[in-house]
């Protein structure tokens, strides 16, 4: 099923109709649906489709050699590039010199490891045929380190020869709501937490079944996909995955600082920090730091993706229980543990609605910054935090808090959050508080006098 990729997809046909040499790198993370956006792109255009393998050079260039013959089955085109990968290059510029064809080079980080330097082979083909060629070549990959490196770093051998870049990022939550409407609300909220509006993973969810049906069926069955997902993807980019899956579920469990991981871990700081580094650079891990602030002792970590983040904090401690055949034991404790979960989901879900409706003058002014504030108490060694912070200068600041819970927010919550905003000293301040069920009627009249705007989750 294809849904959404609206901007992708134009930005695709709008190179296509150039008729120009065009050279397109497409990468994001696995599941994102890269390749599905591809296959749409070219349904109706003329197009050789090579997805590497994660074998031998020998065996991608007879691969890649079949996909041309099919192509090309004429006996004069089947006698060139049979022999390496210059000829099948120059076959396939060949083909393109008189009318438009897309070549597309899949899982193009299976293609490198395997043929070395094909990246400058490619490049090398570019300079001497993009004069005469009508030919569009994307180059595709799941591997952002390999990718940045191979194609779009500034010393890629892609850097001058790249016409275009597109990144596929997983839906936001309101994509996800608005593609997958089969769901009910709060459904669709938990699904988001816990596939991080990955396509592949959301083509998994059955609308026709009950939630607790989905989250086991697809993360406590053995025999499912997101079982084993994680793991078989950082053995993708690890030898020994086993001491980045024990930060990991450091980080799912809700440590975020450095020394507070090691200690958890049993790594020493500077062992720990070498790992967060790594797992920063391969898109499992990202640093936060506080609006406002400079990256310092203030800055934390988490995990990035939410299938990660929900997969570390709930199935490693349950494998015993799903090994032996008693993944239904399992919704007890998750039912018990999911709205403290979520409570993170949903300030990210807020944020997000902040910044659609800033980005589309909803606000009250246009705000140039957004993102979360906290900072150390010094009087009582606590850390204080406020989910949602936008800022336009000295003058004008958003502050908002966020509730996942079955009880409606009372008043008690917006007086800690305006005490909170204290810590600004910008004169015009505005509030946001967001709750799943409701607000009391007191907190209702204390935001009707202070101008607050209460935003019930639907």
């Amino acid at each position: 099923m294809f849904v959404g990729r609206r901007d992708e997809l134009k930005e695709l046909n709008d190179l296509y109709d150039s008729g120009k040499f065009e050279c397109v790198i497409v990468h994001g993370r696995l599941r994102v649906g890269k390749t599905t956006l591809l296959r749409e792109f070219t349904k109706d255009k003329r197009f050789i489709y090579f997805a590497a393998q994660e074998t031998s050079s020998r065996e991608n260039l007879r691969h890649l050699t079949s996909c041309i013959d099919v192509f090309s089955p004429e006996p004069a085109a089947r006698e060139q590039g049979k022999n390496n990968y210059a000829e099948m290059l120059d076959r396939v510029f060949w083909l393109s010199c008189t009318e438009r064809l897309v070549f597309i080079i899949d899982d193009y980080e299976f293609l490198t490891a395997a043929h070395k330097g094909i990246s400058e082979l490619i490049r090398g083909h570019i300079d001497q045929w993009f004069v005469d060629s009508k030919l569009m070549l994307i180059i595709c990959g799941s591997s952002e380190p390999v990718m940045e490196k191979e194609t779009l770093g500034f010393d890629s051998p892609f850097k001058e020869k790249r016409t275009a870049q597109i990144q596929l990022r997983p839906f936001t939550f309101f994509e996800t709501k608005r593609y997958y409407s089969g769901f009910a609300p709060f459904d669709i909220a938990l699904i988001y937490g816990m596939t991080g509006g990955v396509p592949g993973y959301l083509e998994l969810m059955d609308p026709e079944a009950s939630i607790e049906h989905n989250i086991l069926r697809a993360f406590f069955d053995p025999t499912s996909l997101l079982f084993e997902e994680p793991i078989n993807i950082m053995r993708r980019e690890f030898r020994d995955p086993g001491y980045n899956s024990a930060v990991l579920k450091a980080l799912a469990a809700g440590y975020t600082k450095n020394a507070d991981i090691a200690e958890v871990v049993g790594f020493e700081p500077s062992a720990c920090a070498v790992y967060l580094k790594n797992l920063i650079t391969l898109g499992f891990v990202c640093k936060h730091t506080p609006a406002t602030e400079k990256a310092g002792k203030l800055s934390a970590f988490e995990i990035k993706d939410n299938m990660f983040r929900f997969w570390y904090r709930f199935v490693p401690d349950n494998l015993s229980l799903i090994q032996g055949g008693l993944a239904d034991k399992v919704w007890h404790t998750l039912a018990r543990d999911i709205s403290a979960y979520m409570q993170k989901i949903f300030e990210d879900i807020c944020r997000q609605w902040i910044e659609q409706r800033n980005g589309s003058d909803r606000l009250p002014v246009r705000f140039t910054e957004t993102g979360r504030w906290w900072s150390v108490d010094a009087s009582h060694n606590t850390e204080v935090s406020i989910p949602i912070v936008a800022f336009l200068d000295e003058s004008h600041a958003l502050f908002g808090d966020c509730t996942w819970s079955d009880a409606p927010v009372g008043a008690d919550v917006l007086v800690s959050l305006e005490e909170r905003s204290r810590a600004f000293h910008h004169p015009n301040k505005f509030f946001y508080l967001f709750s799943r069920s409701g607000f009391s009627d007191e907190c209702t009249e204390m935001a009707h006098h202070m101008r607050v705007d209460l935003v019930l989750f639907e």
